[in-house]
């Protein structure tokens, strides 16, 4: 599990890095994604860090944990409990804590038992799950940052290669969320990582009626619903591959639509 949570902190200290090196960054501003402001993106991961990070040793502390958010949150507005939750932090103050907390919580996972099981929100997840999970979800979100700053983003295969294999092993529960029969076979995938090295899932591992093709970070971007794929590089071709990247889901949580075409993207600034 040690290249899980060394992913998580190098994309951890990525993003850091991105706002810590922006000038004077207003961390109200809006992003692209429902309207979350940057600190709202930094509340949200840090609280479900903390929610993580405190799952691994202390099981009553998570739940206590969870059901005050979920007591909190119970007028609908999630950011607000999330906000109550991490002390009301703010600015550079939020980016310092949350950037200390996930260091600390990339080592301690480090050198967990990867198979141990750890309480959720919905079912128990072991900690390799858990630790990967976090890691989807900081690039997923790091990536409305990086957007609304118009920096380009450099990612690494370690990284990718996690967000693509939660991807693939999401696909039948993508539909089984969405209460849709599960199609018997997922549709083969040849993805190109940023070394240039070519990632094939899929049954023959080649091109074919039902494929997937392009590069990793296309992949990831539709799976964590940062991009509609009409606005990616990927190929699809075949009907459960189109059904599939149209509304791909490999975060936990009721149904959700990608964002309509066009409207996720890199600002020029």
């Amino acid at each position: 599990m040690r290249d899980q949570a060394e992913a998580f902190r190098s994309e951890c200290e990525g993003l850091r890095a991105l706002l810590a090196g922006t000038d004077a960054l207003d961390y109200s501003r809006r992003t692209q994604f429902k309207s979350w402001s940057f600190d709202d993106v930094l509340r949200h991961l840090h609280f479900w860090n903390i929610a993580a990070d405190t799952s691994l040793d202390d099981e009553a502390g998570f739940e206590a944990l969870r059901d005050e958010l979920m007591a909190r949150a119970r007028d609908g507005d999630m950011r607000a409990a999330e906000a109550h939750m991490v002390g009301a932090l703010s600015g550079a103050a939020l980016l310092g804590a949350w950037s200390e907390r996930a260091g600390r919580m990339a080592e301690r996972f480090a050198d967990a038992d990867p198979k141990c099981r750890l309480k959720w929100v919905g079912p128990s997840m072991s900690a390799r799950s858990s630790i990967t999970a976090r890691l989807m979800e900081t690039w997923a979100h790091g990536q409305e940052l990086y957007d609304e700053l118009g920096v380009e983003r450099i990612n690494s295969d370690a990284v990718l290669r996690n967000v693509t294999v939660l991807g693939v092993n999401t696909f039948g529960w993508t539909f089984v969320n969405r209460k849709l029969d599960v199609p018997p076979a997922m549709p083969r995938l040849r993805l190109t990582a940023p070394s240039g090295e070519l990632w094939e899932w899929g049954d023959g591992q080649g091109a074919g009626s039902e494929c997937i093709e392009g590069t990793a970070e296309a992949f990831c971007q539709v799976v964590t619903q940062v991009r509609n794929v009409a606005d990616t590089d990927l190929r699809v071709t075949g009907a459960t591959a189109e059904r599939w990247m149209g509304f791909a889901q490999c975060f936990a949580g009721p149904p959700n639509d990608p964002p309509a075409p066009g409207t996720r993207f890199r600002r020029n600034v």
